[in-house]
């Protein structure tokens, strides 16, 4: 079993690394050296992606100077710390609105963290948020406002959940694995807040709905029915259970909720059968990474018996939450990684970009450009609009500009010759093809957020560990750093 602490993603799976390739703080380094701008820490703020600044709407390659001039917070700062309370600053107020395991319907049983099971789990919030996003709906009388709050559930903390499992030589039980299943996923919550300003979840709302790591969802776009996301389970590549890891997410303008798989690769165990085509690919993603013990008791979590099951995750997740007896879509044209985040923005033209890091170090930053226009207030004509479009992997270089390089298939190297037959190919292993492409590897890209007003777009660099002494430099001046930074 593998240790809990261990966390693959302080091992980067980019094989350029070793060959040397240019990392985001060497190209970083290069352009300050070049420019005599060297003088101190100031520049890391603002520099930290290279002075690059990418136009919402761009397609085509795109760049300008960074701006300065943060703003301070207007509260008062508390102290850091951790202990059992929750600190807030002075003049601010927090409310619980709901915690794992409270009934999200009329039939739900009151959570007992000593007897819980797959089905109460089901109906009852799930464990470990992350992503949240609100749908205004019009409040009723009596009500000061009324939505739908989404929320994704990225992982469980295993022997937090369950009582009696040791930190060594522990085996779950079937039960158990199927309760964690059940706890992944989102869920989809209506709230109001009353005369009070207070905040109520509506246990009874016709739109209330859990997805989980078993809710039957559809595979869309490009790579859908491709034989490499066929199973024994899914002989046409179209349809999988569940989504899983779910970490940052997004809502798209016609009021749609994304879900980002993240770290799929720990839900597998077991060991790809040798010579079989998927062991290269499955190694780019860490798979298996082996964190949950599902495949001791679910063949499709071990590669061993299902080799193609890890393709079937790692996608964006389109979910219609006016619909609640809709089924979810996987994305497919937004590529496969490790998703953080899925944040949309309308382009001066009227087509969607989605934005996405791969959250692993010296992985990369995305876009996806859509290829019709969003239409206004018409929900059905945008129904299926992620399903047609290009991905983009982003380039930074040393003048400050960013290339953003389209991942489609004929595409420079992404060819036949380089082992790419389709553009399911190309979507399925998109870190490899933004690797053939020479993207530049970033710091974990954590998410990624435009700002509609001023086209200009931030991105959230979570730390990385791997960086060696002779690798700081003016925009990464810490070796074995964990922090991050924020770069625009």
């Amino acid at each position: 079993m593998t240790d809990d602490t261990f966390d693959p993603d302080d091992i980067t799976s980019n094989p350029r690394i070793a060959q040397g390739v240019a990392t985001m703080g060497q190209i970083v380094e290069a352009r300050l050296s070049r420019r005599g701008f060297l003088g101190g820490f100031g520049a890391v703020s603002t520099m930290a992606l290279a002075g690059c600044t990418t136009s919402i709407g761009d397609v085509e390659d795109s760049g300008q100077e960074a701006a300065t001039g943060a703003k301070g917070f207007s509260f008062a700062e508390i102290a850091r710390g951790q202990d059992e309370f929750h600190h807030l600053p002075e003049g601010y107020e927090a409310d619980l609105v709901i915690r794992w395991g409270d009934p999200i319907f009329p039939d739900g049983v009151a959570f007992d963290p000593l007897a819980q099971t797959a089905d109460k789990q089901e109906r009852q919030f799930g464990y470990n948020n992350d992503f949240i996003g609100f749908h205004p709906l019009a409040p009723e009388a009596g009500q000061k406002a009324r939505g739908l709050l989404c929320v994704n559930h990225e992982y469980t903390s295993t022997q937090l959940m369950f009582s009696g499992l040791k930190e060594a030589e522990w085996r779950m039980t079937a039960d158990q694995c199927a309760v964690e299943i059940a706890a992944h996923g989102g869920t989809i919550l209506e709230i109001v807040q009353g005369e009070d300003m207070q905040w109520t979840p509506q246990a009874g709302s016709s739109y209330n709905r859990r997805l989980t790591g078993a809710t039957p969802m559809m595979m869309t776009g490009p790579a859908a029915g491709s034989p490499r996301l066929r199973t024994s389970d899914d002989p046409t590549g179209t349809a999988v259970l569940g989504t899983l890891n779910n970490c940052a997410g997004g809502m798209t303008p016609w009021g749609t909720y994304l879900m980002a798989e993240e770290n799929f690769n720990s839900t597998f165990i077991g060991d790809v059968p040798e010579g079989h085509p998927e062991a290269e690919n499955h190694k780019r993603y860490g798979v298996p990474w082996g964190r949950y013990q599902w495949g001791n008791y679910i063949d499709r979590f071990d590669v061993g018996k299902e080799p193609n099951e890890p393709n079937r995750f790692g996608w964006i997740v389109e979910v219609d939450i006016l619909d609640p007896t809709s089924t979810p879509k996987k994305r497919t044209a937004l590529g496969r990684f490790k998703h953080e985040g899925a944040e949309t923005v309308v382009a001066p033209d009227g087509r969607l970009v989605v934005y996405s890091g791969d959250d692993q170090r010296f992985d990369y930053v995305y876009k996806f450009v859509s290829e019709a226009a969003v239409v206004p207030d018409d929900r059905a004509a945008n129904a299926d609009l992620l399903d047609n479009g290009i991905l983009y992997v982003a380039r930074f270089d040393e003048d400050g500009t960013v290339a953003w390089m389209p991942l489609t298939y004929g595409n420079g190297p992404l060819t036949e010759e380089n082992g790419f037959s389709s553009q399911a190919d190309v979507l399925i292993e998109a870190r490899r093809a933004a690797d053939v492409l020479g993207a530049t590897p970033m710091d974990r890209p954590e998410d990624v957020e435009p700002n509609p007003e001023t086209g200009r777009v931030y991105v959230m660099l979570t730390n990385n560990s791997e960086r060696n002494a002779d690798q700081v430099d003016s925009a990464n001046p810490r070796a074995k750093k964990n922090t991050g930074q924020i770069g625009e």
